[in-house]
């Protein structure tokens, strides 16, 4: 099965790689672009990307390209809530693969905070999320049971994060699976995005995401809030 078998929605526009290298190097170059951009309509331009063993090569990608990196502000759509040397630490990946070189000029806001509870983190994510200037790109992932971002389903938070006309930026989440807690911009945030890319690899994900189109509720498989709307796919096997 390929991506091109797939029922897509109209404003849905799927991207097919042999490889993960290729697609790794075209979304780069996607992004690169877009970022370009909005520097030269606004002045900056404003990139949130998804943590994950996924994205690296990606990353790598991305820190090649020529851009003002000092014009560029970098945050994450989700963290799981360690400090940044845990192994875990999505903001610890992106400092080693994509805040390095020329792209440490990047302003990079950080949603995890060492706070008592997981709650005063995200209540002060959210806050600091309150200076994120508009969202020209988000890439996003997508897990096995249609999450993305953090917003997993079944997550005690899941519905007060998927209101579309929510005022949260910044919620806590609940994986199923360890580590449990998680920060997550929320559905209202992350959909204004100018540009939005979902970035999938195997054959799983497309079994996903097919499940994920024949179906409505978006409180059973997050991924669908996005499938409706502008959206670039880009898979490879």
């Amino acid at each position: 099965m390929a991506i091109s078998d797939l029922q897509l929605p109209p404003a849905v526009h799927a991207h097919d790689f042999a490889s993960p290298a290729l697609l790794a190097q075209a979304l780069a170059t996607r992004v690169a672009d877009q970022l370009r951009e909005a520097i030269g309509r606004q002045g900056v331009a404003t990139l949130v990307v998804s943590g994950g063993r996924s994205p690296v090569a990606f990353f790598q990608s991305l820190a090649r390209e020529a851009l003002d990196w000092s014009r560029v502000v970098i945050s994450l759509a989700d963290e799981r809530w360690v400090p940044t040397e845990h192994p875990d630490s999505n903001a610890g990946l992106l400092k080693r693969y994509l805040l390095v070189g020329p792209v440490a000029k990047a302003r990079f806001i950080d949603l995890y905070r060492s706070t008592v509870s997981q709650e005063d983190a995200a209540q002060q994510a959210d806050r600091l999320l309150a200076e994120l200037p508009p969202i020209d790109v988000l890439v996003l992932g997508m897990g096995d049971d249609g999450h993305t971002a953090s917003l997993f389903p079944g997550s005690p938070n899941l519905a007060e994060a998927l209101r579309a006309d929510g005022t949260q930026r910044c919620l806590p989440m609940m994986a199923p699976t360890v580590p449990r807690q998680r920060l997550s911009m929320t559905l209202s945030l992350l959909a204004s995005a100018r540009l939005k890319v979902l970035s999938v690899s195997g054959q799983g994900k497309l079994t996903t995401l097919r499940t994920a189109l024949a179906g409505e509720d978006i409180a059973q498989m997050p991924i669908r809030a996005f499938l409706h709307t502008p959206l670039e796919i880009y898979w490879c096997p």
